[in-house]
């Protein structure tokens, strides 16, 4: 045990004294590589950039599209080319030619019509004014000293998509993939180290447990866990030996545009003539296609002889014609669309099937059925709806069945043929049941076992009666709803006012009224879904009120139509929604009075405020909000679909009772406009169901369902259900997801990582209704009154299958 001691404390000066040699090789420097206070720098003349004295590194002014960046890169001798190491500020816009770079006792300054500081140096520094010169090394590490020469500041803290040789790579820093070789700005993939040690890249691969990562000089990239455990990753070229005495040799790693980490060695030669050349001599990973989300979604990979990825659509679909980013994959589509499977009686005759028998999916089943043939596998997905496609394994006879889109799918270039992919295509006389076409000779082409066993004949005589059978339903449907609301308007009609009826008791307000009562509309307290939210007084006891002026959105038929759908509304009676008190209807002016509710939005009390909220509290609000759907949805006298449930729609009382607000609203929009213009500019699309992005599906209470999940699912993490900040990796971005993850591994404890006092027994029964709520198939979706009794632990809940698109 003393021995052992001894050896540690030895290693341990042993790596202190490296350290500080390594410490004192750096702050080393060439007096021309000096750069004094009041330097400066602009794109424009010869004074662009500062050089390290062996010349090989710079900082300053680089081209990047139509103005200029400021940041550090390798000069080729040879050529006008430059290899950029480093960015500052990467992802803020670029400046223009007439801009100015200072070197200040506060730091780099940059100017631009405004000040921004480029550098991360401490606040107390610049409060002292102790900078005091700067100098580009030759390791291309940009440094900037204090008067006692002591590093207060260096680039390679802050590397962004590369490592030089001698820089560090701990876990309070990562590299992050740049988006082409033209822009610099923040990329798709980051490579970072992980809390357990580990060294990861997002979303790609993982390596094996380390404690640090470090570059050395000689183009060594090392990952150390202790004494007893050191790898170094370096190609067969023995990098970092000189081939010749007047060759040298700079390297770096960088996290590539396709997410691929790779090791590159620069050679400089002189011999009478300077020559440059650049190997790549190292890369984590040699098939490209290993890369997720290297191809969209419903497209597979394959590798070409150089390595390169090359991306193709399944059989039956076609790359789709949207496109966010230049650089971003393209999803594919079906060419025919089957949305009737579940009303179908006979699915089975309206989808064919393409075998793949190289083409594996990386993406998690929905569903995992034991022990069964090939052609029964075909069978079950075939049946299934919500099965787009699925993987046996020969081993031991297991079927795989996932869900549209297909993702991470690529040609696995091996003959072992353990397992066969089984696509789900819609039949049709157009549909191939081909492999798609490639002039590339060089790719490898998916096997593909044609398996089409239904006549056509038959298929389409199916199809033309199904649509038929649709149609005369649906005008049916039409004829009735039309006929209902003529009996309603005209039994209106025969009041003299309609605000005077005995099933409603609405005041109608003159709007001179309002104005006077909310103070010329002077204090707003919201922006709702449908307009302006004012708070006022009215009466002699000044009971408050709120007040929303509607906007264009609303119909403007006739003022009789418009009195109807809110004495429809006001009709509505329950502790759990906000009472409407009357309306005001001028012209083309239209306004909706409620009754006050004085504890804000559910959304404040989530997000913005500090408020401990304990989990027999979260449950009730859950069933607050439950009970007013219910309502809504079964028990009111004209069944409501809010259509617009979120976070700043439920109100809370004095009493901390939540209330559905701007229910029934969404009947009074224009009939042009559309479902997909729901959103009202405060995100509030990520609460709405799938189905409202296909305009040929009707809208049903299941899609307030969907909404309730999402809102269900925020009330448990008290996190937006989309998050790009404050997460740890990005499997914690999409909300639903997250949840389901965390259920399938069994560490809900990772939903309440800062919490006390856990309900873990309502936090469970929480998780698995919101999961189930926010299903993308509507049948999948329970009732509100069955959600009712799952959330007060009077019904079962079965263990939620993946909400579509949450895993992976």
């Amino acid at each position: 045990m003393a021995s052992t001691f001894v050896l540690l404390l030895l290693l341990f000066l042993f790596m202190l004294f490296t350290i500080e040699a390594t410490n004192t090789k750096t702050q080393k420097h060439d007096s021309s590589s000096i750069i004094p206070l009041g330097s400066s720098l602009s794109p424009k003349g010869e004074n662009s950039s500062w050089s390290s004295s062996s010349g090989h590194f710079a900082f300053g002014f680089y081209p990047q599209g139509s103005g200029f960046a400021v940041g550090i890169w390798l000069v080729s001798p040879s050529a006008n080319t430059t290899t950029v190491v480093w960015t500052a500020n990467r992802d803020e816009p670029i400046v223009s030619s007439e801009s100015m770079l200072n070197f200040t006792e506060h730091g780099l300054l940059l100017q631009n019509g405004n000040r921004d500081s480029l550098t991360n140096i401490d606040s107390e520094y610049l409060k002292t004014g102790i900078v005091s010169w700067a100098s580009m090394l030759d390791s291309g590490n940009f440094v900037i000293y204090d008067e006692d020469s002591n590093v207060i500041w260096q680039s390679f803290d802050y590397p962004t998509d590369t490592l030089l040789g001698g820089q560090n790579f701990t876990d309070s820093v990562y590299l992050l993939s740049s988006i082409s070789s033209f822009d610099h700005s923040s990329g798709r993939y980051y490579l970072k180290l992980r809390s357990d040690g580990k060294v990861a890249a997002y979303p790609i691969y993982s390596s094996r447990s380390s404690q640090d990562v470090y570059f050395e000089q000689q183009g060594c990239l090392c990952s150390d866990g202790g004494p007893n455990y050191r790898i170094c990753y370096k190609s067969s070229n023995k990098p970092g030996k000189k081939t010749h005495s007047n060759t040298t040799s700079i390297y770096r790693a960088t996290l590539d545009i396709d997410g691929n980490l790779r090791l590159y060695e620069h050679q400089f030669h002189f011999e009478g003539y300077n020559s440059y050349h650049v190997v790549m001599l190292w890369q984590a990973l040699n098939d490209t296609c290993l890369v997720k989300g290297i191809c969209g979604l419903n497209s597979y990979c394959s590798s070409n002889m150089s390595g390169d990825a090359v991306c193709k659509c399944y059989s039956g679909f076609i790359p789709s014609k949207t496109k966010s980013s230049p650089n971003m994959p393209i999803d594919c589509v079906q060419m025919n669309n089957r949305d009737n499977c579940e009303s179908s009686e006979g699915p089975m005759l309206l989808y064919n099937f393409t075998r793949y028998k190289n083409i594996s999916w990386s993406d998690f089943p929905y569903s995992i059925i034991p022990m069964m043939k090939v052609e029964t596998c075909e069978k079950a997905c075939q049946q299934d709806c919500v099965c787009g496609g699925a993987i046996y394994v020969y081993t031991d006879g297991s079927c795989n069945k996932y869900r549209l889109p297909l993702k991470y799918g690529r040609v696995q270039n091996d003959s072992s043929n353990v397992s066969m992919a089984l696509l789900k295509i819609p039949s049709s006389p157009t549909a191939s049941n081909s492999s798609p076409n490639s002039d590339d000779s060089n790719v490898p082409k998916p096997d593909v076992v044609v398996d089409n066993k239904r006549k056509l004949i038959m298929i389409l005589s199916l199809t033309l009666g199904f649509v038929s059978l649709i149609c005369l339903v649906f005008a049916i449907s039409i004829f009735f709803t039309y006929r209902r609301q003529v009996n309603r308007y005209a039994m209106l009609s025969e009041s003299e006012k309609l605000e005077y009826t005995e099933e409603c008791s609405l005041r109608s307000f003159s709007f001179d009224e309002l104005v006077k009562s909310t103070t010329e509309f002077s204090e707003e307290i919201g922006r709702g879904s449908f307009g302006a939210v004012y708070k006022g007084k009215i009466g002699d006891t000044n009971r408050s009120i709120a007040v929303k002026r509607l906007d264009e959105r609303i119909d403007d038929e006739g003022e009789r139509e418009f009195q109807a759908e809110i004495t429809a509304i006001a009709r509505t009676h329950h502790r759990n929604l906000v009472k409407l008190i009357g309306f005001c209807i001028e012209g083309s002016k239209k306004l909706l009075v409620y009754e006050f509710v004085s504890k804000g939005s559910l959304a404040n009390l989530l997000f913005e405020s500090e408020t401990r909220i304990s989990w027999k509290e979260r449950m009730k609000l859950a069933l607050d909000v439950a009970r007013g759907l219910l309502y809504l949805h079964e028990e009111c006298e004209v069944r409501i679909i809010h259509c617009k449930i979120n976070p700043r729609n439920i109100l809370m009382d004095e009493a901390w009772t939540a209330k559905i607000s701007d229910f029934g609203l969404a009947r009074l929009l224009k009939r042009g406009h559309s479902r997909i213009n729901m959103e009202d500019g405060h995100g509030t699309s990520r609460y709405l169901a799938p189905e409202w992005q296909k305009e040929d599906t009707s809208i049903s209470v299941k899609a307030d369902i969907y909404s309730f999940g999402v809102v269900l699912l925020e009330i448990i993490c008290r996190r937006r259900s989309i998050e790009m900040n404050n997460i740890s990796s990005a499997d914690e971005i999409l909300l639903s997801s997250w949840v389901y993850q965390c259920l399938a591994a069994e560490e809900l404890n990772k939903l309440i990582r800062q919490e006390k006092d856990v309900d873990w027994k309502i936090l469970e029964r929480m998780v698995k209704v919101g999961l189930w709520c926010v299903q993308d198939h509507q049948s999948l979706r329970p009732t509100m009154k069955n959600v009712i009794l799952m959330l007060e632990g009077l019904k079962d809940i079965p263990v939620p299958p993946s909400p579509s698109g949450s895993v992976g």
